[in-house]
């Protein structure tokens, strides 16, 4: 009998010091941990402020990809500033015909009966995030929620007027889009499902953009998806 209670002394001993252990691995600060280096999004993509007989049809869509260096701010590190480089598509459909001739490009409002298979422009986008980080996270925890909020500067090297109809294709590099974009960005969540928004500060095409009845284009981008962040 004594045998035995000696033996479930020591296995309990063993227990207690394993739980220690781990307890003193969840309040030790881990000097080298960091969160959410990747990340891939998808958006819906919103053209605002657009002229009143401007529209969006179809599924105008984002895709966002990236990595972004994580710098811990405090001792438990679950606040942070992130900053990366990224990748971005962005596709817009809409009823505003671009068409490029020897010497401007004019604009003119698709009427309602003219069909047409498909009318957007497409731009691929060089990506700086900036972003502060606050988490419930810790160097064992990989399951909590999060709050990002940042900044985020884009240079369009890439943008595409195309229009695709039976009878007519039209596709050219539209040099009225406003090259660098920048706004606000949002990212909410819990685990792997974050809610992600882009609010653009300033305008998709350049000041001397006009449409056909001499009306000024005004219109930024509102990015409205999910975001899934990777180690």
């Amino acid at each position: 009998m004594k045998h035995i209670v000696i033996g479930i002394l020591v296995v309990l001993s063993v227990q207690f010091g394993v739980a220690q252990e781990e307890a003193m691995q969840d309040t030790i600060p881990d000097n080298t941990y960091r969160e959410d280096q990747f990340y891939i999004g998808f958006t819906y993509n919103i053209l605002q402020n657009r002229p009143s007989e401007i529209s969006q049809n179809n599924l105008s869509n984002g895709i966002h990809l990236g990595f972004i260096r994580d710098f811990p701010i405090n001792e438990k590190r679950n606040k942070a500033i992130g900053i990366g480089v990224g990748y971005s598509y962005n596709a817009y459909f809409h009823n505003l015909k671009a068409i490029e001739t020897d010497t401007e490009i004019s604009y003119q409002v698709i009427d309602g009966g003219e069909s047409f298979k498909r009318n957007k422009y497409r731009t691929h986008v060089v990506e700086l995030p900036i972003e502060f980080r606050w988490r419930t996270s810790t160097a064992s925890n990989y399951k909590f929620w999060r709050v990002y909020g940042g900044f985020k500067l884009g240079y369009i090297f890439s943008g595409i007027s195309k229009f695709v109809s039976n009878d007519e294709k039209i596709k050219f590099q539209n040099d009225d889009i406003n090259r660098f974009q920048y706004g606000l960005t949002l990212s909410a969540g819990y685990n792997t499902w974050n809610f992600h928004v882009y609010y653009g500060l300033n305008k998709l095409f350049k000041d001397t953009t006009f449409t056909t009845d001499g009306e000024q284009f005004e219109m930024s981008i509102i990015k409205v998806g999910l975001l899934f962040y990777i180690l």
